[in-house]
């Protein structure tokens, strides 16, 4: 059986609750004797010689049996919550991790069964989480092998054809030589994705941080993204106003991060259609929201968008675009919480509003130093 853990309320001493039993026993057996003794003395019987000599051997052993008696009785929920203990200790130690044992007590064998309940609570999910830990090896490992497949094999095949003369006019050759140059830049972007999550999942991964214009950074990345958006029948609408927003951070991480949204945007948008975005700032916080309308999503789907090489239908994709390997979000997602901040996603009415949430300079400020940043921080 499978239970929530609880602590134990209130604590008491199980010393205590064994005295007070034992009292009440000895109290109990100590008033029974004395009413027997008592009712001898006022009756006929303590008049016979033979019984006033053997009452007192009598006497005593039926004191002891009657404590010993009320004692187990007093004790008999202690015992029985004992063996409880025990035979919980034997199914968890047998494998049963999803076990409980089930000892409601305010004292501490109340707290061993609560540490009991908790150690086998966080080995259950110590051992599920290496168990997703695997699966998501294995997945990466399949993710990796098609992503990168796909694109080789184009390669491969449209080299075959130049190598072996398969065209017939200099306008295909040059068309089999610009899609093998396509399929080769996709191909290193694949890999510049899958390196660059490597990196920012590392713990050696750390920022270089400067004060940075965040507007300006933004109203950059918007100016040449917006010909990418017309081309695919996008609409730019900023309103990120226009008075600088300076703050801590790694320029080019963050600008990757916002890239990333920008790019998923513009795959999963209606065509044509609109991206907004919005920047705007507190005494405590920048936020900046990227939104368009897209098709809609499953609870499933939308739970998932943030997890690596993970990927919606392609149908859902825009022609011309190229898929990545499915970790532009989850690369996104990374970037910002190394930056203390947070990434989030609001989907309603076919509604996308992904949401950037970016602390003021002292709070990344306490936990790594400006400026500090080694090799394998650039972004390539």
């Amino acid at each position: 059986m499978t239970k929530h853990v609880q602590k134990p309320k209130r604590q008491k001493k199980i010393q205590v609750n064994i005295l007070i039993r034992m009292m009440i026993s000895l109290i109990i057996a100590v008033t029974i004797n004395n009413s027997l003794i008592f009712l001898m003395k006022i009756s006929n019987a303590w008049e016979w010689e033979w019984l006033r000599n053997f009452f007192p051997y009598f006497i005593t052993p039926l004191f002891m049996g009657i404590f010993i008696f009320t004692f187990l009785a007093l004790t008999r929920r202690i015992v029985k919550d004992l063996i409880n203990l025990e035979n919980g200790l034997q199914i968890i130690s047998e494998g049963n991790l999803k076990y409980r044992v089930d000892v409601r007590r305010k004292d501490e064998l109340g707290r061993v069964a609560y540490n009991i309940n908790l150690m086998a609570e966080r080995l259950q999910q110590q051992i599920e989480k290496e168990r997703e830990l695997e699966n998501s090896k294995m997945e990466m490992i399949t993710g990796i092998s098609h992503d990168l497949r796909t694109p080789l094999t184009s390669i491969i095949g449209y080299i075959e054809l130049l190598r072996t003369n398969s065209f017939q006019n200099q306008d295909e050759y040059i068309r089999f030589v610009q899609n093998t140059y396509n399929k080769a830049t996709h191909l290193k972007k694949l890999l510049d994705d899958l390196f660059e999550y490597t990196r920012l999942t590392s713990i050696e991964t750390r920022l270089d941080l400067q004060k940075i214009d965040v507007f300006q950074l933004l109203n950059q990345l918007l100016f040449e993204f917006e010909p990418i958006a017309q081309e695919n029948g996008i609409n730019i609408v900023k309103e990120i106003g226009d008075s600088p927003v300076t703050n801590l951070i790694d320029s080019e991480k963050i600008a990757r991060a916002i890239d990333n949204l920008l790019m998923n945007a513009l795959k999963y948008s209606v065509k044509p259609g609109t991206i907004r975005v919005l920047m705007k700032s507190d005494n405590k916080h920048i936020k900046i929201e990227v939104e368009n309308k897209g098709r809609t999503l499953t609870k499933e789907q939308e739970n998932k968008l943030f997890e690596r090489f993970y990927k919606v239908d392609h149908s859902r994709s825009s022609e011309g675009i190229q898929t990545g390997a499915g970790l532009g979000l989850s690369i996104a997602r990374n970037i910002i919480e190394l930056h203390g901040g947070t990434l989030t996603l609001n989907h309603i009415n076919n509604i996308f509003k992904f949401t950037v949430t970016l602390p003021y300079e002292g709070t990344v400020a306490n936990r790594i130093e400006p400026g500090i940043a080694s090799d394998h921080d650039v972004l390539k």
